[in-house]
């Protein structure tokens, strides 16, 4: 029974959370999905206030290799970045860890900047992410406008998701434990597990299917 169980664990996929600038505090969807959440751990990517790019993606790095099971990459703003950053510098290849990422509310970082401390991760990387992705974009988001958004998204090969009126979708959205984005990370959880099944078949005929489609969020942030 206990070696079923360790196996379940091994093949359920960890949700790494991987905060922006200035962490992710008290109030804020990452800080609430950790506490409440039993599939959540948080990169401690460390230089909060004034992130070094390389040193994020290392720090990312070195969490997806310790997971020791699947991995779905839970990212906010600056984070997003390193994430792409990442999956350039690593290229990944169909036996990585990440099986997924959420990216929620990229910052623009090649043009005029919102926070200066962010253009130190320009420019945007190019390149598709090689795993499945969502990427969130809010109507009033101050740090990316939504046309922007959509265009990383067609970019980065990213599904892509209204989040509606939500500014900068953190803490001061009040979200809550926002259930939107916890549906879309059941989207990335769900399809990741039958990659898993898949691997398992002894011909394998339907890796690598796309990510359902996403339907739109609400027009308000919800509470």
């Amino acid at each position: 029974m206990t070696d079923t169980v360790n196996s379940k664990r091994d093949s359920t996929p960890l949700v790494l959370i991987v905060p922006g600038l200035n962490n992710s505090g008290p109030g804020h969807w990452q800080t609430v999905w950790e506490e409440r959440r039993g599939d959540c751990q948080r990169v401690d990517l460390g230089m909060w206030e004034q992130p070094h790019r390389n040193t994020w993606v290392n720090k990312l790095n070195l969490a997806i290799r310790q997971a020791g099971r699947p991995v779905i990459l839970a990212a906010h703003s600056l984070g997003c970045l390193a994430v792409a950053w990442w999956a350039q510098f690593e290229q990944p290849g169909p036996d990585s860890p990440v099986r997924g990422a959420l990216l929620v509310a990229p910052p623009e970082v090649d043009h005029r900047p919102h926070d200066p401390r962010v253009a130190t991760f320009a420019p945007t990387p190019s390149q598709p992410l090689p795993f499945p992705s969502i990427l969130v974009g809010s109507h009033n988001d101050p740090y990316m406008g939504l046309r922007e958004a959509r265009r990383l998204s067609r970019i980065w090969g990213s599904s892509f998701a209204d989040a509606g009126h939500a500014g900068h979708i953190n803490a001061d959205s009040r979200l809550g434990d926002w259930h939107f984005g916890q549906f879309l990370l059941g989207q990335l959880i769900r399809h990741a597990e039958r990659e898993a099944l898949v691997e398992k078949l002894p011909t394998r005929v339907a890796a690598h299917q796309p990510v359902a489609p996403v339907p739109a969020g609400p027009s308000t942030p919800i509470y």
